[in-house]
């Protein structure tokens, strides 16, 4: 095993019993870049393309039905609707029960009742079995704006506990990772382009009370070691954090990855194989947003908060001692030199009374 900074031995990674020695912190430009790059993405997807809202927040008419006697296809119920102008409408086939779901933003209210009737012609069943939903651009607006009020009554709630629990910058720091996972979230639809719809606010406000949760974590963790700075050689904050990081790696990895494990059975058996819409929209949300939320609170929270306290003067001071003690410890240390005067004859002991010389 060979020897660490500080002294200790290193030890191979260890995830079973939590020992690990990542160096998280010391590597934060790399996650910085790989966070912008992503954000970046992100942004240019939502800007250029846009979100694909569903009807809930611009309004809009639905059709679901079931078919009888033949499979559904895209192309036939299309041909269907084009004549009412809805050429560009958004067409699912359900395979479980077998059906069809049509969706438009763009229905005039006189042909709603003909678009029923021929659908129900096509999928072979009564107009009473065609389940029609209207909604109106007013309820849309209400939707999307009570969406916007949730997430800043979130933050405004988020940012008081975390304040009175930790600190205002452990507030900041976790606001900065929830925004983050927020923005690579809605990038993702906006780059899929599946329609948001009011499952996926539902889903928005699961992960980011998982995102913090996990982000809790590590802080509580670095509010604990907080007292030990200075037990070790050559200690900083960035360094205590990096280890709090590696003590709580196992429970964070864990916990991600029992939580993304149903998750993915509902977005790719759920939604994959049995056709479940609803559960599309919601378990994608959350499939991205667990994933960003277990990245976001080691790699952008974690980081970030150290970046800040290191600026605070107590902080700063013991990173230049250390420093400082660090390099005097590396000055080789110079053997003294030898006398240059020649070797000569030695000089004669002066013989003292009754002992010969």
């Amino acid at each position: 095993m060979s020897p660490m900074p500080d002294g200790r031995r290193h030890r191979p990674a260890d995830f079973y019993h939590e020992r690990t020695n990542f160096d998280f912190a010391g590597r934060s430009w790399r996650w910085a870049m790989l966070s912008g790059t992503v954000i970046l993405i992100a942004l240019i997807a939502m800007f250029t393309r846009g979100l694909n809202l569903g009807i809930d927040f611009e309004g809009g008419t639905s059709w679901r039905l079931p078919v009888k006697g033949k499979s559904a296809a895209v192309a036939d119920v299309r041909g269907v609707v084009r004549p009412f102008g809805l050429s560009d409408a958004k067409i699912v086939v359900l395979s479980n029960p077998s059906g069809v779901l049509v969706q438009s933003k763009d229905v005039k209210p006189r042909d709603v009742d003909k678009i029923t009737g021929v659908l129900a012609k096509y999928g072979g069943v009564q107009r009473a079995d065609v389940s029609v939903n209207t909604v109106g651009p007013t309820f849309g607006d209400q939707v999307r704006n009570n969406a916007i009020k949730a997430l800043v009554v979130f933050f405004i709630l988020i940012a008081i506990y975390l304040s009175v629990r930790f600190e205002w910058k452990m507030a900041a720091a976790a606001i900065v990772a929830v925004v983050h996972d927020i923005i690579v979230t809605v990038g993702v639809y906006a780059l899929t382009g599946f329609e948001v719809t009011p499952a996926t606010v539902v889903a928005f406000l699961t992960i980011l009370g998982f995102s913090l949760y996990d982000t809790v974590v590590v802080f509580d963790k670095v509010k604990e070691n907080v007292s030990t700075i200075g037990t070790v050689r050559g200690d900083t904050y960035t360094k205590m954090v990096n280890r709090s990081m590696n003590q709580v790696l196992m429970r964070s990895l864990s916990t991600s990855f029992v939580a993304v494990l149903p998750v993915a059975s509902l977005l790719f058996v759920g939604a994959g194989l049995f056709g479940a819409l609803a559960l599309r929209d919601f378990a994608l949300a959350l499939f991205v947003g667990l994933i960003t939320g277990a990245y976001s609170s080691i790699f952008v929270a974690t980081p970030v908060l150290a970046s800040w306290k290191e600026r605070e003067p107590r902080y700063r001071a013991l990173r230049e001692r250390s420093a400082a003690q660090v390099a005097r410890e590396e000055v080789p240390v110079v053997a003294p030199a030898a006398s240059a005067e020649p070797a000569g004859e030695p000089e004669p002991v002066p013989a003292r009374a009754g002992v010969p010389a």
